[in-house]
């Protein structure tokens, strides 16, 4: 997903701006690279998860990320998608965001964005068309769901079971008898390795793992018992405690009121 071919990829460019559509079939990862441009990742169709060393981001159609130039990152699609970058010249470009910030895509961004990379544009209308692309460009607020991995070889047996299948119910005894350790000591590996006691850490494993299949648009009830809840009731409760919102509204269209809705321009 590079655009390394090119000695300067700004050299042909006509602005500041290039779009560039990669096809995502189910399972495809674009491994961890940085750019030298900004980045706004954007799903056209299907879902997207975009991983950085501090944070995942899962985005449907509806949100964008920000990516600042020198972010290591890897980009990753569950199942089928299409990927839409801009990559814009730290030097012009309408956002100065240190760190990697969701938007909100509107039909206008979404418009925008398809405009910016016809290729059939003037100088005059590219200008407009990047200028009103900064208007556009509105964080919203996207609490992230982060699982640490434990560091005792045992537990991390267990974690990662837990993540290939979060619905599994088994107790850490259970577990502990299936690989040769105590409960208590499964126990006190989760704490000591990821801060936090063993059910607090399945929990976040079960709502990270239904993040994709509600950005997906699969009903709340379906998701809830794919990833382990015996009721929606349960699930909902679960992730408005983490997350602050309901599964519905998480991803909603909607931009953040507390953060500026218009990106510092550059000078």
């Amino acid at each position: 997903m590079s655009r390394d071919g090119q000695c300067d990829p700004w050299a042909d460019a006509a602005g500041s701006v290039i779009v560039a559509t990669f096809p995502m079939p189910a399972g495809v990862v674009f491994n961890w690279h940085t750019h030298d441009d900004h980045q706004l990742a954007w799903a056209a169709s299907g879902v997207l998860t975009v991983r950085t060393e501090l944070a995942d981001w899962v985005l449907p159609p509806t949100r964008a990320l920000w990516i600042p130039a020198g972010l290591k990152h890897e980009t990753l699609a569950a199942g089928t998608a299409t990927m839409r970058s801009l990559y814009l010249r730290p030097d012009r470009s309408p956002a100065r965001w240190p760190d990697p910030v969701p938007v909100t895509v509107t039909p206008l961004l979404a418009e925008l964005i398809g405009y910016l990379g016809g290729g059939t544009l003037g100088a005059e209308q590219r200008g407009r068309a990047e200028a009103l692309l900064g208007d556009l460009l509105r964080p919203v607020p996207m609490t992230t769901i982060e699982v640490r991995m434990p560091d005792d070889e045992r537990a991390a047996e267990v974690a990662a079971a837990l993540l290939a299948d979060p619905a599994d119910t088994r107790t850490l005894a259970g577990w502990g008898r299936q690989i040769g350790a105590s409960g208590r000591t499964l126990a006190r590996a989760f704490l000591l390795g990821t801060g936090m006691p063993f059910g607090q850490w399945r929990r976040l494993a079960r709502l990270q793992a239904a993040l994709p299949q509600l950005a997906a648009g699969r009903a709340v009830g379906t998701v809830a018992r794919h990833v382990g809840y015996e009721t929606p009731s349960a699930f909902v409760a679960a992730f408005r405690k983490e997350t602050g919102v309901t599964p519905a509204a998480y991803f909603r269209s909607q931009p953040a009121d507390s953060v500026p809705s218009r990106p510092a321009a550059s000078t």
